[in-house]
């Protein structure tokens, strides 16, 4: 028997049906659709409207979706990681809860937190499992209810982000096809450019906290976004030549959609032509976990057994990296 890999063998997503376009925001803030537009790129986002609904809502829609495409028992699920920076709540697993909800009652399941970046650190931790031989299906989902820390007043970041998410299905593979290489980093230099101040340990939550706006994104968004566009833009380029990929050789970048701009800057340095990445920025804005197994959701179609993928992305904290992978289905 060849080695083993951790293949994707289905792909879910979810997006909540109410639309918050850049028109909508001109009513809120300070802004219009045109600066919006040429700033990121986005043009609208989706809100999680439902009413005592979290995180653990989309996750619970996407990791359904993979159960139902792929035809598995959720029975036989052995680990569920939920890649979130907005739990339901604090100490209790949202993931826990996402695979009691899907059937999944044999799986164990954490949540990882590492940003925008989180889906890979996810991928990567649940390819380890399958490689080691003990586990056979383990369900990988990156979502976030990004509505639940935005300041509608703050333009900075309310125009960015938005609610959404998806997941993939990690089964072994012995073809040669699933996760061949990754990159991934992090460093601590980013952790006051982009944070929530208050709520956590070092800063628990007050009537001061919450009168100062303290319980919301913020973002120094010129520090991120000369970080994000370099490290993300270096590390696919990394995957590319470590692994002697040309930009022929390359079928799709899946990168992470916080900005038009910071994609464009990371295909330029692959030197792929703009037919060949991923891009619903347009439509979804800034999903956060949400916004790689997004794209695969949306572009499932258009892959093909064996193609060669990259998938880059940045996040707060700072988290980057990016990852080779061929596709096995």
């Amino acid at each position: 028997m060849g080695k083993i890999s951790a293949a994707i063998t289905a792909v879910g997503g979810y997006v909540p049906d109410y639309v918050l376009t850049n028109k909508e925001l001109e009513t809120m803030v300070e802004t219009n659709d045109e600066w919006i537009t040429s700033r990121t790129g986005i043009k609208e986002r989706r809100i999680l409207k439902e009413e005592g609904s979290g995180t653990s809502y989309i996750a619970i829609k996407a990791g359904e979706e993979i159960i139902k495409k792929s035809g598995i028992d959720p029975k036989e699920i052995d680990l569920v990681i939920v890649s979130t920076i907005t739990p339901d709540v604090l100490v209790a697993s949202t993931s826990a809860y996402v695979a009691t909800e899907i059937g999944a009652v044999n799986a164990f399941g954490y949540d990882i937190n590492a940003a925008c970046s989180g889906f890979l650190f996810g991928l990567s931790t649940g390819a380890a499992f399958i490689e080691s031989g003990k586990y056979k299906k383990i369900l990988i989902i990156g979502a976030d209810k990004m509505s639940s820390i935005i300041d509608y007043t703050d333009r900075n970041t309310c125009i960015i982000f938005g609610d959404g998410g998806g997941g993939v299905l990690l089964e072994p593979n012995t073809e040669g096809l699933g996760l061949v290489d990754e990159y991934l980093r992090s460093d601590g230099v980013g952790r006051d450019f982009l944070k929530i101040e208050a709520g956590g340990s070092m800063m628990p939550t007050t009537h001061e906290t919450l009168d100062a706006n303290k319980q919301y994104v913020y973002q120094d968004g010129k520090a991120v976004f000369k970080y994000a566009v370099s490290n993300m833009a270096d590390s696919a380029k990394l995957i590319m030549d470590r692994n002697n990929l040309t930009a022929e050789d390359v079928e799709w970048l899946v990168p992470h959609q916080a900005n038009k701009r910071i994609i464009d800057a990371t295909r330029r340095r692959m030197e792929l032509d703009d037919e060949k990445v991923m891009i619903n920025i347009h439509k979804f804005g800034n999903t956060t976990n949400g916004t790689i197994p997004l794209l695969l959701w949306d572009y499932e179609k258009k892959l093909n057994k064996g193609d060669n993928i990259v998938i880059a992305a940045f996040g707060g904290g700072f988290t980057w990296g990016a990852q080779f992978l061929k596709w096995a289905y």
